[in-house]
């Protein structure tokens, strides 16, 4: 199937065709035409198989064919982080270079400029905002913004909202729609929790599932046992046999360690910034521009960034730590190999990792070769 063949406006199809786009994603071509009919959706597809396209383009298609008001906000999309709220925003201006519609990204961390345009945009009518939960309850309770022209209400990444304990947030959130708005849910996993969401906000919901892929193929695949203690020696050898390596990435479970890591990285030559929730937004938007544009040779981050951060030439991901969830392991390695590139992914397996890593073999159905 192609893109021309779905029932997609003319403007969105110029703006697929000026980016390349011709042949949906499987989530692409099962969502977009229930999207399109009208009715409420859980789709469940993990990060880097086109999920932000599929909900995307139908919206920008409904709101460029059904009536609406123009004065009014006509459609929310909620993320769990900043990252992935600034992604979709910029995919929203590709998709919709051709569709006359306003957006506005909705997220803490920002200057005072940014706080009055978005303030400006939920007061004023854009038709699309893209938001965090917590800021945009925040300029709920100081605007009192009117809603009822809400036609479109998204749930990216539903999974992660709810472990970061948004579930209350977002119901009163959802509380505040009109009874008819459409709703669309996206996750990479869908535990009881999100089920359970699903009952409680949605009418006859169309389940789309995706099955959680295992890693494509051209992620090569290795693990190395190790002391804990030897974790980050293990590091430094491993980036200074190959001196020529650049966008590593290394995964860290807690923000001490990041910090920790980065700082034994530095002093030992290697060019490492960090990445964690601790840094102001200004900070954390320049470490992963400099980063994309390679100016950074090794960023350690926590979760933050295993999901919804598009860069696609990274050569070698390193687990510090084993994920404790298989998936946030598939999440993580799943940020190399991207757009038909080769990359490798390597987990350093201390005692306490074994049974966690043995849980991500078995859910791989495949033993994981060790260094």
């Amino acid at each position: 199937m192609y893109f021309d063949e779905l029932p997609l406006s003319d403007d969105v199809l110029d703006a697929l065709w000026d980016m390349h786009f011709d042949v949906p994603t499987p989530v692409q071509e099962k969502t977009i035409p229930v999207i399109l009919d009208g009715r409420d959706v859980i789709s469940c597809a993990q990060t880097g198989t086109g999920k932000t396209a599929a909900y995307i383009l139908p919206l920008l298609t409904k709101l460029a064919e059904d009536n609406h008001d123009p004065d009014k906000l006509n459609a929310i999309i909620m993320a769990p982080t900043r990252e992935l709220a600034q992604q979709i925003d910029q995919q929203m201006e590709g998709f919709g270079f051709y569709v006359p519609f306003s957006s506005v990204a909705i997220y803490g961390g920002n200057d005072g400029g940014t706080w009055g345009n978005q303030t400006s945009g939920i007061t004023k009518g854009a038709d699309i905002i893209i938001a965090t939960p917590g800021r945009l309850l925040s300029l709920i309770n100081i605007y009192s913004p009117d809603f009822s022209g809400v036609k479109y209400f998204i749930l990216d990444e539903a999974d992660r909202m709810l472990d970061m304990g948004f579930y209350d947030d977002i119901m009163t959130i959802v509380r505040k729609l009109p009874k008819t708005c459409q709703k669309i849910m996206f996750s990479a996993t869908m535990p009881n929790d999100i089920r359970k969401l699903a009952r409680t906000i949605m009418h006859n919901p169309v389940e789309v599932k995706i099955a959680v892929s295992r890693p494509p193929e051209a992620i090569k695949q290795l693990a190395i046992d190790l002391n804990d203690a030897d974790k980050t020696n293990k590091i430094v050898e491993l980036l200074t046999q190959e001196k020529s390596l650049n966008k590593v990435l290394i995964f860290a479970g807690k923000k001490q360690r990041v910090k920790e890591l980065t700082h034994a990285l530095r002093n030992k030559g290697l060019d490492a910034r960090q990445m964690h929730s601790d840094l102001d937004q200004k900070d954390r938007e320049a470490v992963m521009l400099d980063f994309r544009n390679g100016k950074v040779q090794v960023l350690v981050a926590t979760d933050i960034v295993s999901r919804g951060i598009d860069v696609d030439d990274i050569p070698l991901v390193i687990n510090y730590d084993v994920p404790r969830d298989a998936e946030d392991y598939v999440h993580r390695i799943g940020r190399t190999a991207r757009a038909e590139n080769n990359g490798t992914a390597i987990t350093l397996v201390s005692d306490q990792d074994k049974r966690f890593f043995q849980r991500i073999e078995r859910f791989l159905h495949k033993h994981i070769q060790r260094l």
